[in-house]
């Protein structure tokens, strides 16, 4: 009996071993998993699988490989056309990361932004599918005339076109490549930056992450501010030419520059700056040459500086800042003055076809007569449209989206305390800094202009920021910003969280020291 349940036993044991044995080698945890995806297709096969095709209402017009040449990798670029007139270029890597990155644009838009666009190359040699579109019309980005007869095309520039574009866009990289993207991105300046906002607004749960630099958001409110401008300067004796610009911004460097630490020729600390440009008063008021500024001309410094309100207040627009160059290139010259010529100024003719397209609707109508908010309709039409003011941004939170702010503290086109101001209402509305700080983050750039140059540290890598925040929950502070000149780096600064500034702290009279980030600390104001 014991022999019979011993021999029982060792079939038993004999029986599970094999069992044992046989699941090893045949029923293993890999028999179950599934089998490896599909080689990601390049941009020669992702090009042949949109060819000729219409997705999800986007009619291919043209799809072929582009070679790589200097710093461009290859890529698939792939045009295409929503019905009626909205046109979209998308382009495709060779090695896709998996994700979507949607360029903005600027002006009036009317044509697509291309490859030769920093923030597309970099996102495109990162792996990034990009995308970007002429936002429903084709014309002259100083030009509103899409907007007098097409209330469709004015309804695209103004909030339709990106998640028109994006609809299409997803679709098309699940053709393309067999995936959808795993993580999208939005990135834009000007009026790129209002498209920015305008998304995270009313379409929070568009995209992962959102960058907004130099935010339009404001139309009603900086379009008018434009029109004062320009009747400022306008008036007898009110022109600028380049030696009175001059004369005013090296005033306010010596007064202002050394108040961040340092006289490096940019005033990072424009908060602290005290200014009165009455200093410079011709004697009498009358204009006595280019070392001084008549009345006139001071009106114009007080247009520029000081608050405007419209409609009893329903719409505003914050002064600028006096910085300290505005005699950089990029700036007054280009943007306020037209350097003595007003008609070739870029304030100028953006307030003028705002008010012969949008609010007037009459091509002959003159905009230095008329009254900016003399047809409250007309605003509001313009606000309902264009305007991206909403600074409840508790929906994009609770997406669990990512939004960085950016502006350049010399731009001459928006000014940076407007940008400052939607902050400020922003994070009350949301609930406080510590709910703000969740989802936000606010970046001002010394010395920068409208969107990039200036004598300031204008480049940074936004975009890898943000994915690095969305993706890995790794929130951002204090950033590098670098200045670049003939493609090498000439310095270095931090990029520091409003509403602090770099303030040197290095060496004194090192000229090596103070070109790099590491002896410069972030500090409140």
């Amino acid at each position: 009996m014991a022999q019979t349940c011993a021999s029982h036993w060792h079939r038993i044991v004999l029986t599970a071993l094999t069992v044992a044995a046989l699941a090893a080698c045949g029923d293993s945890d890999d028999d179950h998993k599934p089998p490896p995806p599909p080689p990601m297709a390049n941009a020669q096969q992702a090009c042949a699988q949109l060819a000729g095709k219409t997705v999800a209402g986007a009619t291919v017009t043209a799809a072929a490989t582009v070679a790589a040449s200097g710093p461009q990798p290859l890529f698939c670029k792939v045009n295409a056309t929503i019905p009626p007139q909205l046109n979209l270029e998308l382009r495709l890597p060779d090695q896709w990361n998996g994700k979507l990155y949607y360029g903005g644009g600027g002006g009036y838009n009317g044509s697509i932004p291309g490859i030769e666009v920093p923030t597309n190359l970099a996102a495109l040699k990162q792996g990034y599918a990009t995308v970007n579109s002429d936002s429903g019309h084709s014309g002259n980005g100083l030009s509103a005339d899409f907007a007098l007869d097409d209330p469709h095309a004015a309804s695209l520039f103004g909030y339709q076109s990106v998640p028109t574009v994006m609809s299409s866009a997803r679709e098309m990289l699940q053709t393309a490549y067999g995936k959808a993207p795993e993580r999208s991105y939005f990135e834009g300046c000007s009026n790129g930056g209002r498209e920015a906002l305008m998304a995270a607004q009313r379409n929070p749960n568009l995209f992962d992450g959102i960058i907004a630099r130099a935010p339009a958001y404001n139309w009603v409110g900086f379009m008018g501010a434009f029109n004062r401008n320009a009747k400022a300067l306008a008036a007898p004796g009110g022109a600028f030419n380049a030696a009175k610009t001059g004369l005013l911004a090296r005033a306010v460097r010596d007064a202002c520059d050394a108040q961040d630490g340092i006289a490096d020729g940019v005033v990072s600390n424009p908060q602290s700056c005290r200014f009165d440009p009455a200093v410079l008063r011709c004697s009498g008021g009358s204009d006595a040459g280019d070392t001084c500024l008549s009345d006139a001309q001071l009106a114009v410094v007080q247009s520029w500086t000081s608050p405007a309100v419209w409609a009893n207040g329903t719409y505003s627009n914050a002064g600028w800042a006096l910085t300290g160059n505005e005699d950089d290139p990029g700036a007054w010259g280009v943007w306020l003055t037209g350097n003595g010529n007003l008609n070739m100024a870029l304030q100028f003719l953006f307030q003028d076809t705002t008010v012969k397209n949008y609010l007037a609707r009459d091509r002959s109508q003159d905009s230095l007569t008329y009254t900016w908010d003399s047809n409250v309709s007309a605003l509001a039409n313009l606000s309902n449209l264009n305007d991206a003011t909403n600074i409840d941004l508790r929906p994009l939170k609770n997406s669990n989206a990512k939004l960085i702010l950016w502006h350049g503290t010399n731009d001459a086109a928006l000014s940076f305390k407007a940008t400052n101001a939607y902050y400020e209402g922003m994070v009350g509305a949301v609930g406080g800094q510590a709910a703000a700080d969740e989802f936000v983050r606010y970046y001002l750039a010394p010395g920068v202009n409208h969107c990039a140059g200036g004598p300031g540290a204008d480049q940074t890598d936004l975009l890898t920021t943000l994915d690095t925040w969305v993706t890995k929950g790794t929130a951002p502070g204090t950033l590098t910003a670098t200045k670049e000149i003939n493609g090498a780096t000439a310095f270095t600064r931090p990029l520091c969280r409003y509403p602090q500034y770099p303030r040197y702290t290095g060496p004194a009279n090192d000229a090596a020291a103070a070109a790099q980030a590491s002896n410069y600390t972030c500090t409140a104001p």
